[in-house]
């Protein structure tokens, strides 16, 4: 999958720009806020029709515009697709691949995956399991095209159960039957998830692992541990033992969607023990391992996305992913970068095709 063209208009702080990408590198250097890391977020668009920096839709509508509209000629294996994304200011977001819209997004996650390493990834570490459980799932969304349907069926149902919950609450009532509806669909499509999520990561992390002795040269061993409820009980098991806690604080206090990874370093979080540069490390190890399972699965090479890491890294880890670059065959590459120099320098040490736009 290349991306041959890129057109933005009203999206964030660029009013109109186009661009016609190599198949290879693309560099977008420019000094900071000049709107590098927008260009990024467009392609994240494009792969799984959000932003990667957690904004909502109209907050990347170009303050005092209506809309905004990304447009992109995409080479497929046999033949060329246009895939359009716009968003009014006041209606729904429509996202069309040769001017047919998708009847749901779920149908469009998968087209054109991609990974995107970043500064922001830090918070995969250091934030709430609801950060580690989006990752979990964006990933899986990309190999599986039915995984997402059930993950938003599943919460759904979950948040039909909390109203009914909360309403009990309030009202001083109870009505066990009544709750007891939606349990069949919650541990349907739950436990559904649980063994997609159980798998994909029995898969991801020996991957993840041998990314990182590479990258750090290391002594130290890292893992990725999946945690869930559903390891030691059936869901109906889980909602039954919850019933009363639940009732209690008027919300389904056990399941799927309290699942988390582990990130661990010789057995302990790694956010506890790991180093600055250790857990940079093993971030780029985890994204590398995300690009190779999605590669390997759904047989298509993703686009990688890595925005102002350059600065983030030393010129170590920066020469390791390089080399790393170089032997696993990453496909189209797009790195963002404040200088110049440092953007040909390091682009001279892959073997392949570059294109550097001024920003």
């Amino acid at each position: 999958m290349i991306i041959k063209k890129l057109s933005l208009y009203n999206f964030k702080n660029h009013s109109e720009k186009k661009f016609e990408f190599s198949p290879q590198i693309n560099c977008f250097v420019g000094n900071n806020g000049a709107g590098k890391t927008n260009i990024l977020d467009a392609l994240h668009y494009l792969s799984v029709g959000k932003s990667f920096l957690g904004n909502t839709d109209l907050n990347n509508i170009k303050r005092g515009e209506d809309f905004f509209t990304l447009d992109a000629e995409i080479q497929n294996e046999d033949s060329e697709d246009i895939i359009r994304i716009t968003q009014p200011k006041e209606a729904k977001k429509v996202i069309k691949k040769n001017d047919k819209s998708y009847d749901r997004l779920a149908d469009h996650i998968g087209y054109l995956p991609s990974v995107m390493i970043s500064p922001y990834d830090s918070n995969l570490i250091s934030d709430s399991g609801e950060s580690r459980r989006k990752f979990l799932d964006s990933m899986i969304s990309q190999t599986d095209s039915e995984y997402l349907f059930d993950l938003i069926q599943y919460q759904k149902t979950i948040q039909q159960r909390n109203a009914l919950l909360k309403y009990f609450a309030k009202n001083r009532v109870w009505d066990k039957d009544s709750l007891e509806i939606y349990d069949e669909p919650i541990a349907r499509f739950g436990t559904k998830i649980f063994n997609k999520r159980k798998v994909f990561v029995e898969r991801l992390n020996p991957i993840v692992q041998n990314f990182y002795q590479i990258i750090s040269g290391g002594k130290e061993t890292v893992s990725v541990i999946y945690e869930s409820h559903l390891l030691e009980n059936t869901f109906a098991e889980l909602l039954k033992e919850s019933l009363e806690k639940d009732r209690m604080l008027t919300y389904t206090s056990r399941g799927i969607h309290k699942d988390d990874l582990l990130f661990e370093m010789d057995h302990v979080l790694i956010k506890k023990i790991g180093s600055q540069g250790q857990q940079k490390s093993f971030l780029i190890s985890l994204k590398l391992a995300q690009m190779s399972l999605v590669k390997e699965l759904t047989k298509k090479t993703p686009i990688l996305l890595l925005d102002d890491i350059f600065d983030k890294l030393d010129d170590t880890r920066v020469s390791q992913l390089i080399e790393l670059v170089n032997r696993e065959s990453f496909g189209q590459i797009f790195i963002t970068d404040t200088h110049r120099e440092r953007t040909e320098s390091v682009v001279k040490k892959i073997n392949e095709e570059s294109i550097i736009f001024e920003v």
